[in-house]
Parts: C-alpha cells; sequence; structure tokens
C-alpha cells in the first residue's frame, strides 16, 4: 500500500484483487481496506473485466429473488434428491401443512369413530385420503407449479408418480399411527394399505383421459361400492390376495400407458 494522507492501494494490489489473484492475509487487509474507502473500490471497478461485474451483479439478483426452502424442500435436499426435482415435488399442495394437519384430524375422526363403533370405518375410510392427495398432485387449476412443470425438463408422468409416491409415503406413516388406535390392531387393522395402492395407481391409470381430480372421484365412488357390496370379503385374507393381484396387474397396465402418458394428459388443457 502507499499513502499520503490516508493509506490507499497499490495498482498492483488492486489488479491482482480483481484477477482474484491474492492470498491471505494480503488478502483480507486488501478486502478491509475496499469497505472503507470509496477511492480505492472506484479503481476497483476501473480494473475489474466488466464481464466479471455483470456476473456478479446477475448472481446477486439471483440469489436476492431465490425463494426461500420450505421444510419439506428443505428435508428432500437433506435426503440428496436433486434440487429442481426437491422445488416441483415441494410444491405439491397436498403436502402443505395445511393438509397434513387436515388429514391427521381427519384419521384421528375416523380412528375415534372405529374405536367407538365398528372398526370397518377406518378400513374403509383410510384408502380414500391418499386417494384426496392424489387428486390434487397435478393438473391445470390445482398445481400452481403446473405450467413451470410442463416445460420443465422433466416428463409430466415421473413428476406425478413421484408427487403421488411422496403424497402416499406420508399418509402411509399417518394411517400406520392412526390403525394403532383401531381395537385389536394387528395384521388386519393395515387391511386398508393395499386397498390404498389400488385405488392410487386407479386414479393414475384413469388420469390421462379424465385428470386427477376426476379419476380420483371415479375410483372413490367405486370403491364405496365396493365396500357396501363385499365388505366382508374385502378384509379377509383371500380378499387383500385379490387386491394385490389387481394392484400387480395396474402397475403393469400402467407401466405399458407411460409412453402415451404426457400426450393424452396435456389433451386435458
Amino acid at each position: 500500500m502507499s499513502r499520503s494522507d490516508v493509506w490507499h492501494l497499490q495498482d498492483s494490489d488492486v489488479r491482482a484483487y480483481a484477477g482474484g489473484g491474492l492470498a491471505g492475509p494480503l488478502l483480507w487487509s486488501v478486502e478491509a481496506h475496499l469497505g472503507a474507502c470509496a477511492s480505492c473500490r472506484s479503481r476497483l471497478t476501473a480494473a475489474a473485466d466488466p464481464r466479471l461485474v455483470d456476473d456478479g451483479w446477475a448472481r446477486l439478483d439471483a440469489s436476492l429473488d431465490a425463494p426461500v426452502p420450505g421444510p419439506v424442500e428443505r428435508l428432500l435436499l437433506l435426503l440428496r434428491v436433486p434440487d429442481h426435482t426437491a422445488r416441483l415435488l415441494a410444491a405439491t399442495p397436498a403436502l402443505r401443512l395445511s393438509w397434513l394437519v387436515a388429514i391427521t384430524l381427519t384419521l384421528a375422526m375416523t380412528a375415534t369413530i372405529a374405536r367407538l363403533a365398528d372398526p370397518l370405518v377406518f378400513l374403509a375410510g383410510a384408502p380414500l385420503l391418499p386417494l384426496l392427495g392424489v387428486a390434487v398432485s397435478f393438473g391445470p387449476g390445482i398445481d400452481p407449479t403446473y405450467e413451470v412443470a410442463l416445460v420443465a425438463p422433466m416428463q409430466s408422468f415421473r413428476l406425478l408418480l413421484l408427487r403421488c409416491a411422496a403424497v402416499v409415503s406420508v399418509t402411509t406413516v399417518l394411517c400406520a399411527l392412526a390403525s394403532l388406535a383401531v381395537p385389536g390392531a394387528g395384521p388386519g387393522a393395515a387391511g386398508w394399505f393395499l386397498p390404498s395402492l389400488a385405488l392410487t395407481v386407479l386414479t393414475l391409470l384413469l388420469a390421462p383421459r379424465l385428470g386427477t381430480v376426476a379419476a380420483a372421484v371415479v375410483a372413490g365412488v367405486g370403491w364405496g361400492g365396493l365396500v357396501a357390496a363385499a365388505a366382508g370379503v374385502l378384509f379377509t385374507a383371500a380378499g387383500q390376495a385379490g387386491t394385490a393381484l389387481a394392484v400387480a396387474l395396474a402397475v403393469g397396465l400402467l407401466a405399458r400407458r407411460a409412453a402415451t402418458f404426457d400426450t393424452d394428459f396435456r389433451r386435458l388443457r
């Protein structure tokens, strides 16, 4: 540094700092001086490559405009989910706190009714909760990031599968906890699990033709009719085996339709 009445940076130090060629402790001394000296900052601006300055401002603007990750997105990032995928998943309406609270309260109420009245209430109602989450996972007028997702470097089918998997995982954990309150909790209290998978896959099969909401309604109404007609068989060992077979067949059919899923789904717009 040179000094007359005050200290100033030497031209060589200014050029070296502008080019990123300084190391500590000289680097720290230069940065401390620049923070207090407007004259040297002006010299640094003149010495720096204009493209570096523009890039710096662009990075600053991007960092200021970037949304703060919510708890779901932070959890996904901790699980090593790529940031763009984590953001699209975190935007799923059914993973928002309000939805999770509503599902938890509904499950608690259903489990209480089942405990006081009939366990069938819980077994028949629990599969519908993942269905509600799947219904609002993706689609025009439902998903706030729908237009963004359409132009994202990811197939709509894959995004919908990821969101459904996240919703079903969360609701499965909540349903499993709620099933502990059902009288005689044991293997029989988990009879809701396979029907919930079957309804989810059925909704995915119908979604390209009807949309997720209408598909979920059709699946839910069909489930209600099936429970009313054959409740005594659905939750037996034979009924569960039949449901498992139905899930396997539906998954195979869904895999065959994956190639045309995006094309069919976009026709709903």
